[in-house]
This record gives structure tokens, sequence and C-alpha cells, in this order.
């Protein structure tokens, strides 16, 4: 059971890190590559790729926040059968990930995709756009911010999942007697 527990816990982490670094790098590259530019013409490039990307990262933060559940779920685990109490700088970068992902969730991802769509609406007036876009402009590099952190930080559990603290030693009730 423990190795089955350290496995969950390990793949959770390593499904974590990975789709967070792929979203970030691998799939942005090849969204704003010549290719892609190509196959979309320069006049609706920016548009579509600046959605597509809000969709991508949309769903990353909701997978992000399905990846913290399972690591608290993991850890709860870890405490009640292996009596593992973990420190509480580990408790305290779970649980930031955890509101990150869920703020990244439920409020960031879901403005940046209004104020994109405030960007490109027809009836809007040329003054009311280049706002709109000041403020995607803004709120995207506090995103990206944020992603960076969230990668540092989900590298860092991911470090800790796979390398352990020291196996617990069973002691048994006869070494306490006085």
């Amino acid at each position: 059971m423990t190795r089955l527990l350290r496995f969950v816990g390990m793949l959770n982490a390593a499904l974590w890190l990975g789709a967070a670094v792929f979203c970030s790098t691998a799939l942005l590259v090849a969204l704003h590559s010549r290719e892609a530019i190509a196959l979309l013409g320069q006049r609706y490039f920016e548009q579509v790729t600046t959605g597509l990307t809000q969709i991508i990262f949309t769903r990353l933060y909701h997978l992000q926040v399905f990846c913290a559940l399972v690591a608290w779920a993991h850890w709860l685990f870890e405490w009640l059968y292996q009596g593992r109490i973990p420190r509480r700088f580990w408790m305290g970068l779970l649980a930031g990930l955890f509101l990150v992902s869920l703020l990244g969730s439920l409020w960031l991802c879901p403005k940046l995709t209004i104020l994109h769509r405030h960007q490109y609406l027809p009836r809007q007036t040329t003054e009311q756009q280049v706002t709109a876009q000041r403020h995607f402009r803004f709120w995207n590099g506090v995103f990206q911010a944020v992603n960076l952190l969230m990668i540092g930080g989900v590298t860092a559990y991911f470090w800790r999942v796979t390398h352990p603290p020291d196996e617990l030693r069973p002691i048994g009730s006869f070494k306490f007697r006085g």
C-alpha cells in the first residue's frame, strides 16, 4: 500500500508539472509559429491565437485545481496511513498552490477572456478597444507572472514527492520502559 500511495503521489505531481510546463512553453510556441500564421492568416492571427491561449490556460488551471485536490488527498492518506505529518513549509506551499490555482481558474482566466472579447467587439469605439487592450496586457502580464510562480511551486512540490523524508521506523513499546 505504501508503494502504491507513493506512486500515485509522484504520478500526480509529474502530471501537474508536465502539464504546466508543456502549456507554458511548447504549446505557446506552436500557437505563435509561422505555420499558425500561414494557417490562420495575418488578419485574424492575433485574435484567434489569443483566444485559443485563453481556452488552454483555463483548462490548465482547472487541471491544476484537480491536481492540488489529489495532492491534499495524498497528504491526508500519508498522514492517516503512515503517521507521517508533513512539515509546515510543504503544507503552506500546497495550500498556496491550491489557492492560486483556484483564483486563476475562477477569477483571472475568466477576466482575461472577457477582456479579450472586449478588444475585438465590432460595436465598440476605438477608445474602448484601446482601453480593453491596455487592461488585457496588464492582466496578461500578471497572469504570466503567476504562471511562472506556479511552475516554480509545482517543481518544488514534485521534488518533495520524489524525495520523501526518511522512512518511519516503528519502535516497540519495550523501548519506553523506565
